[in-house]
């Protein structure tokens, strides 16, 4: 038995004694953890899809530790004003165990091939932008972003900077004195997939305000 399961925003195929490495919980370690937003569950070639999730299962699980991923340096430069910055970055991680998977109050779905059962799976998670790519957005405020919800472009885009200050001064890191005037602009234009024009907007900015 397997489930696609959602984990601090991000989906996982777990199953019974799994370890997985997801994105920083507030849960203390070796205690009890529950999620309740399951895509899919595949009991033994019975296949139960979720719109989106489905009502009545979960996935319980245990903490294991707490800890930070590889070291990712991140370098920007800026031809012709003289600027360049180097940070160093490494995600907040935890590591769980799955310990069970709760069907009980779902509907169940006639049985299926295997093949069906796999081609209805749902795709993988979309892989979260790197919000560090938007001039003003350093490591800690790329990990406040995201533990807001905000991991992409898009969702930036779509939040206004009173919201962005918000998530910024409730953070634990010192991030009150950011200006995130120009970020949903350079979101927008990043999810767009316009790099020339975001380039073009960065360069006319001083550490993500306008000159």
């Amino acid at each position: 038995m397997y489930a696609i399961v959602e984990i601090a925003g991000q989906q996982f195929k777990v199953s019974k004694d799994l370890k997985v490495y997801v994105h920083r919980l507030t849960n203390e370690e070796g205690s009890k953890v529950s999620f309740d937003k399951v895509l899919l569950l595949d009991d033994n070639g019975t296949i139960t899809l979720g719109a989106p999730a489905i009502e009545g299962a979960s996935v319980e699980a245990k903490v294991l530790q707490h800890l930070k991923g590889d070291k990712v340096i991140v370098f920007k430069k800026k031809r012709r004003k003289g600027y360049k910055k180097r940070n160093g970055h490494r995600q907040y991680l935890t590591q769980i165990v799955i310990e069970g998977i709760s069907a009980s109050g779902t509907k169940k779905a006639a049985p299926k091939a295997e093949k069906v059962a796999e081609a209805k799976a749902p795709k993988a998670a979309k892989k979260a932008d790197d919000l560090k790519l938007i001039e003003g957005v350093g490591p800690k405020a790329a990990e406040a972003l995201v533990a807001a919800g905000i991991a992409t472009f898009s969702k930036l885009a779509k939040t206004s900077a009173d919201a962005v200050k918000a998530i910024l001064e409730a953070s634990e890191s010192k991030l009150s004195h950011l200006d995130p005037t120009t970020w949903a602009q350079q979101a927008q234009l990043a999810a767009d997939g316009k790099m020339d024009e975001l380039k073009k907007l960065q360069d006319e900015l001083n550490g993500g305000k306008a000159v």
